[in-house]
């Protein structure tokens, strides 16, 4: 089994569930999943979990995220984005009305903890269902608002009617959203033309790969130059080896004393056996380290 993290680069017009099929094909392995969905009409860091690195999915996707997108004023879809059907055009009076200055004041609305109604054109469920399969049966239901942070949002460059954004944001966070909620406060409407994802927590832009270029590392067998493992997702956390008499309670995910005045004495640590195959993360607490996301397989150490 592979056990890691491919850092994809998810190109236009696939989905995200397109990407992990190309890479569940490429590799011929059934546990694989993505870490936060792309639109189709997205592009960028897409982290792809294989093996034991899909219980990590959870912290991935709670990492924050980078984004670049532009933002169209002056039209409004009923998608937020250029995918959409045009539902209004801006006239000439309510364009000339937009100044670079409350370009700044409406963008800069959108910062801090903000409660963001998801569009009806999402995954998100009401009621059992898609909004998505609703919206595309002409069907509108009220969503909650949901409680985002957008950490920081620059303006790149304003040559209007298009504003280049870097929007640096938590998850569940629609960029599109942004971009018509903006544009609404600009009175003039706008939806969102493009959108880059840059990063994804650990994962950049500059680190990440193409499918056709994973699958030449593939096909030359060396899926392990570009896999990150299992336990690199955790750099922040201090390695602790447990000697081979333990091994029975480290394979029953059993708390492990502190055998060394070396090893930390608080906090979370990276736990390995002792040929070094990495068990989980444990945490510290009464003189034992305790399991806290566990991945040790006995036949991986044999």
């Amino acid at each position: 089994m592979i056990n890691g993290v491919l850092n994809v680069y998810k190109e236009k017009s696939w989905t995200s569930h397109d990407a992990v099929a190309k890479i569940r094909h490429l590799t011929g392995q059934k546990r694989i999943g993505h870490t936060g969905t792309l639109d189709p009409a997205a592009e960028g860091v897409l982290p792809v979990c294989l093996g034991k690195a899909t219980r990590a999915s959870e912290k991935l996707m709670s990492g924050q995220k980078i984004y670049r997108c532009t933002l169209l004023l002056g039209i409004v879809t009923d998608t937020e984005d250029m995918t959409g059907t045009i539902l209004r055009r801006a006239s000439q009076d309510e364009m000339s009305r937009v100044t670079p200055e409350r370009i700044e004041q409406a963008v800069q609305k959108f910062t801090g903890p903000i409660d963001q109604i998801p569009p009806m054109y999402s995954a998100v469920r009401v009621g059992g269902r898609r909004l998505y399969t609703m919206a595309r049966a002409g069907v509108e239901v009220e969503r909650k608002p949901r409680r985002i942070t957008v950490s920081d949002i620059r303006i790149l460059f304003a040559e209007m009617p298009r504003i280049s954004l870097e929007i640096v944001c938590s998850r569940g966070t629609y960029i599109r959203t942004i971009c018509a909620d903006i544009g609404r406060v600009l009175g003039c409407g706008g939806c969102m033309e493009s959108l880059l994802r840059t990063r994804s927590g650990m994962f950049t832009l500059d680190g990440s790969l193409r499918i056709s270029r994973i699958a030449a590392y593939i096909e030359s067998g060396r899926l392990n130059d570009i896999l990150i493992k299992t336990d690199e997702l955790y750099p922040d956390d201090p390695k602790v080896f447990i000697p081979a008499e333990y091994s029975r309670l480290l394979q029953n995910g059993a708390p492990m004393p502190r055998l060394s005045a070396d090893d930390p004495d608080n906090g979370t640590v990276r736990v390995y056996d002792e040929k070094g195959v990495f068990a989980g993360i444990y945490e510290y607490s009464d003189g034992f380290y305790r399991p806290i996301q566990f991945y040790y397989d006995h036949d991986e150490s044999e």
